[in-house]
């Protein structure tokens, strides 16, 4: 039974307070998740900021365009520097993601760090070896695409 984790790093040509106040907010998910998982938040009336404790329930088609339930909580938050959002419910026996952000010269760098553990046991970890990981790294390429969209390339 495998145990991952999948690390994405990313400079953002912006504030601190700018990003911080983009990916806070869970409104903004879909803008930076590929469409064709079908993503769909399904908790109504959240509020523009999120706080610890905070229970999101989403619908998304990960698998073959099969649409399944996911829900997060936001287990950790510290203004302007990370967040934490763990599965409760979902396709992962165990999912735990951090969002880190932090000042560097001419902008932010991001860090999103997952830490999962697929389901199934030994047939969990082929999968993983077969789709699951490319699957989180086309999610995560696109989300650096997505955001600079929104925030500009960083300049190299």
């Amino acid at each position: 039974m495998g145990f991952y984790q999948f690390k994405k790093t990313q400079r953002i040509p912006s504030t601190l307070d700018e990003v911080w106040d983009f990916i806070s907010s869970p409104g903004n998910l879909k803008r930076i998740t590929p469409e064709h998982m079908g993503f769909d938040i399904t908790s109504g009336d959240l509020p523009g900021k999120m706080y610890p404790g905070m229970i999101i329930a989403y619908k998304v088609s990960p698998v073959a365009g099969i649409k399944m339930t996911w829900v997060t909580e936001i287990t950790h938050v510290r203004e302007k520097e990370y967040f934490v959002d763990e599965q409760r419910i979902g396709p992962y026996k165990m999912w735990h993601h951090e969002h880190r952000i932090e000042a560097v010269e001419g902008g932010v760098l991001m860090t999103d760090l997952v830490s999962y553990k697929p389901p199934l046991g030994f047939l969990g970890s082929i999968a993983n070896a077969l789709f699951i990981r490319r699957q989180l790294e086309e999610i995560f390429d696109f989300r650096v695409q997505a955001l600079e969209k929104i925030f500009g390339a960083w300049n190299r």
